[in-house]
């Protein structure tokens, strides 16, 4: 009856920028709801309705068009960088799928396949340059789309440019991309204008001469040291030149020193990298998007044995705070965040944090740490060393296909529990999604655990034992027995929470009722004063 209330509310509404109904009885593109989701976004948000006629007066079809509402909600994710969520109706008997579509970050639009649709009215249309624009001056100036005054093209490395048209192309296919002149390919993704080279431009394609002359504190230090000793480090290169010219050597510096870390399941052996490599592109690209450029300073990656810190100017971006750093997108430079995001240099782009916390919880590594940033740097460690291999057992057993449908905040509640930690109340809210899947288990008021399962895998059925505690019988017969063996004199309440310590007094006392209301057990006198005897007779007669 909720649901079709709910439904009735629904059918109500007036279609257009907001909502958007899609009869959908058997299937629909998932590219489309993709396409509308980004324009209900760039709308600020909105719903996308699938099993209920667009057209008046609305009647509700039913819709089975996406059988896995969680898998599309993840791909919508994917594709567009938002939070989405879905809720899914029983209309008599018909399902009617409502998406819950945020709406776009502020100063950032939200784009699909490199085009940033939005409605008008019914129509869905791409975002004028002009909107755009005021899109991005929500947040302030983005130096990284200003002009650099003097600059021409001939200050950008052709190399790097056509290594830039070469992922945009495998990114989305448009082969025609390859057939632009270098000035239209550049136009086209906003690194120049009509009115001349934008600092993204420098900063992703520059030569190492202009570089010099217009942005020297554009520079990646590169160090590897084995030590913590002060003094000259073990090796190092300094890299002046656009980013498209250099990320790839930067990697392979790291992985001269990669060690493999090993994890044997069975008869299987498998190796772990200490440095992954997606976490650490993907630590890099934040820098290189986030970094306050007009600050002095350069990117500094620091290589250990077991550890990577990669220190850029500027601390977090106005409005990012440890706390909301993986809800919230404020690229400082979005011009070069675009850019990143048209080519696919990162998969799931403005969600790259969220990536790395992910990749450290499956590998069961430390999460990144941010120990040391302030206002005028970021510092990010990323420690390679896994904490505890039995962990990486759990993580095998939930499966990949599970893990698919999981949110960041998935990973850090299982994080969380297995290393005994306190959960934040984001985390809480994840609770009844992790019990539905059989992750977890609801053990008591307020209390989570893993499921015994995967503490099997991992050969720590004993863990499970502990946290969940003994059962209530156990519970039950080991008061007994303590009562039984005082029974001369008599057991006083206070002393039954020394055999039951982890339990409060209410618990203790719903226990010791339960023995009294089976005839059990019998108390004399009240109060502090109360004794607790056996009986072995149910006819004995109680004081409370």
């Amino acid at each position: 009856m909720q649901d079709e209330m709910i439904v009735e509310e629904l059918m109500k509404a007036k279609e257009g920028e907001h909502v958007q109904f899609k009869e959908a009885k058997n299937r629909f593109d998932t590219g489309e709801a993709a396409r509308c989701c980004c324009a209900l976004a760039n709308n600020g948000g909105g719903k996308l309705i699938f099993g209920i006629s667009d057209k008046r007066p609305r009647k509700v079809v039913g819709s089975s068009a996406f059988p896995q509402p969680e898998r599309t909600r993840m791909f919508l994710i994917d594709k567009l960088r938002i939070r989405i969520d879905f809720q899914l109706y029983d209309y008599k008997g018909k399902n009617v799928l409502v998406f819950d579509v945020s709406g776009r970050p502020a100063g950032l639009p939200v784009q699909y396949e490199g085009i940033a649709w939005v409605y008008e009215g019914d129509a869905i249309k791409a975002m004028s340059e002009e909107t755009r624009r005021q899109v991005y001056a929500e947040t302030g100036i983005d130096f990284s789309g200003t002009i650099c005054a003097g600059a021409t093209m001939d200050d950008l490395d052709d190399p790097s440019i056509d290594n830039f048209r070469t992922k945009w192309i495998e990114k989305s296919g448009n082969k025609k991309l390859g057939t632009l002149t270098k000035e239209q390919l550049l136009h086209d993704c906003g690194a120049i204008t009509d009115e001349g080279i934008t600092y993204a431009a420098l900063i992703l394609f520059g030569t190492n001469i202009s570089l010099r002359k217009y942005l020297p504190q554009a520079e990646i230090i590169f160090e590897y040291r084995s030590t913590e000793a002060s003094g000259p480090a073990n090796q190092r290169e300094e890299f002046r030149t656009g980013f498209f010219s250099c990320y790839d050597r930067i990697w392979e510096l790291i992985n001269l020193r990669n060690d493999k870390q090993h994890y044997q399941e069975g008869f299987f052996v498998y190796d772990i990298s200490t440095f992954n490599e997606r976490v650490v592109r993907e630590a890099i690209l934040n820098a290189i998007s986030h970094r306050n450029y007009q600050m002095g300073g350069n990117i500094f990656i620091r290589q250990y044995r077991d550890r990577l810190l990669i220190e850029s100017p500027g601390g977090f971006p106005l409005g990012i705070t440890l706390e909301n750093m993986l809800d919230r997108q404020a690229p400082r430079n979005r011009c070069i965040a675009e850019m990143l995001s048209l080519c696919g240099m990162v998969e799931r782009s403005g969600q790259g944090m969220n990536l790395m916390y992910e990749l450290s919880v499956q590998e069961a590594k430390p999460l990144p740490d941010f120990t040391g940033t302030d206002e005028y740097y970021v510092i990010l460690t990323l420690n390679g060393l896994i904490i505890d291999k039995a962990m990486l057992s759990v993580i095998k057993r939930i499966g990949d296909e599970q893990m698919e449908s999981m949110s960041t905040d998935d990973f850090l509640v299982i994080d969380a529990l297995y290393h005994e930690k306190p959960l934040t109340q984001k985390m809480k809210s994840r609770l009844s999604h992790l019990t539905d899947m059989g992750i977890i288990e609801h053990t008591g008021r307020n209390k989570y655990v893993l499921a015994r399962s995967l503490y099997a895998a991992a050969g720590q059925s004993g863990v499970h034992t502990r946290h969940v505690g003994l059962d209530r019988n156990t519970n039950k017969e080991l008061l007994y027995t303590h009562i039984s063996k005082n029974n001369a004199v008599g057991t006083p309440a206070r002393e039954l929470q020394q055999v039951l310590p982890g339990h409060s007094r209410n618990q203790i006392w719903a226990l010791t009722r339960e023995l009294r209301d089976s005839g059990r057990i019998f108390c004399v006198g009240k109060t502090s004063a109360a004794r607790w005897y056996v009986t072995d007779s149910s006819d004995e007669k109680t004081d409370i």
